[in-house]
């Protein structure tokens, strides 16, 4: 015989506990004032970091044990900031802790749709709205409207031209070009191919000449990986094949996804890994991509040696180093 099942009693809910400051007068008027002070201690914060912006010359110093000098005019710009938003988040969770209605409140769930009451007076609405406005029998102002409305959002666009000149060739272009030495980072020395031995790997940047000094943006477009394999141990085409030197190959040292440095080398696998997104390339088949998000092999730089047996590129890279672009989607 089988036996009924009982429901579920509602267990219902503890009685609500109601705040100090929502039965005593003067708890609530003390919770006030001290919400009010921390606004005022906010707006202190505000007025610091105007001042500090406005009056601190930009010559003038703070000596800090554990910063050393500081810029005063950035430390109390950066105090000030800081004190005003803190005490602004303090004094609004403090309103809302102490004073703020504490009704509890039960919401039933119900079908997250209007009613076709609703529905059709919201329509009917919009319908009698739009013809009183009577866009239909006055076509100067609806055309006028869109093409101030129309011109309004083209603003945007040219003000992204105050982000700075458009960089042109800049991201497709390094300093290598044919006959530029290849010198070790740091310490901008030549490199002869029998300074690396099989499995080793150096990074390198194009030789300055007399007098020239390093540009710092360029640094990154122009740093180049060399690795030495036994030269069986290519897969390449005979074109990629003459960019390499005795079994010396240079690739960019940039990532082709995100513009990282790819700096680990597997010496058993022959792979070269970019740190940052694990993307993956295999040095034997010119660096192709066999892990991770890049979509493009890292650039290979041509290379010989010049009459005095020093690693030169023989031209420069075949094509632009580093992320994709607008201009290059591929």
């Amino acid at each position: 015989m089988s036996k009924e099942i009982e429901a579920i009693k509602d267990p219902g809910l503890p009685a609500h506990v109601h705040r100090a400051s929502d039965t005593n007068p003067a708890i609530a008027k003390q919770a006030e004032r001290q919400v009010a002070i921390l606004f005022i201690l906010s707006a202190a914060g505000t007025v610091l970091m105007i001042g500090s912006y406005i009056f601190i010359p930009n010559d003038v110093f703070i000596f800090l044990p554990a910063l050393g000098n500081t810029h005063a005019g950035q430390l109390f710009l950066g105090l000030g900031m800081a004190f005003s938003l803190f005490f602004l988040g303090m004094g609004a969770i403090q309103w809302a802790k102490r004073l703020m209605p504490d009704d509890e409140v039960i919401a039933y769930r119900h079908e997250l749709r209007s009613s076709d009451e609703d529905r059709a007076d919201f329509v009917s609405t919009i319908k009698e709205r739009s013809g009183a406005a009577a866009l239909g029998r006055r076509p100067l102002i609806k055309r006028t409207l869109g093409l101030a409305l129309g011109l309004f959002s083209l603003s945007p666009l040219i003000l992204l031209r105050d982000l700075g000149p458009l960089p042109k060739d800049q991201l497709s272009k390094t300093s290598w070009k044919a006959g530029t030495r290849l010198v070790t980072d740091p310490g901008d020395r030549p490199i002869k191919p029998e300074d690396l031995e099989v499995g080793a790997v150096a990074q390198t940047l194009p030789e300055l000449a007399q007098g020239q000094e390093r540009i710092l943006s360029d640094i990154g477009k122009d740093a180049v990986l060399l690795i030495r394999l036994r030269p069986e141990e290519f897969q390449l085409d005979a074109e990629r094949l003459s960019w390499t030197y005795d079994g010396i190959i240079a690739f960019s040292k940039i990532c082709s996804h995100m513009g990282c440095a790819v700096a680990l080398y597997e010496q058993q696998t022959k792979h070269l890994l970019c740190p940052c997104h694990q993307s993956t390339f295999d040095v034997t088949r010119a660096a192709k991509v066999i892990f991770g998000p890049a979509a493009r092999p890292l650039p290979q730089l041509a290379i010989t040696v010049d009459s005095e047996g020093y690693l030169v590129a023989q031209q420069p890279f075949n094509e632009p180093v580093g992320p994709s672009f607008w201009e290059r989607s591929s």
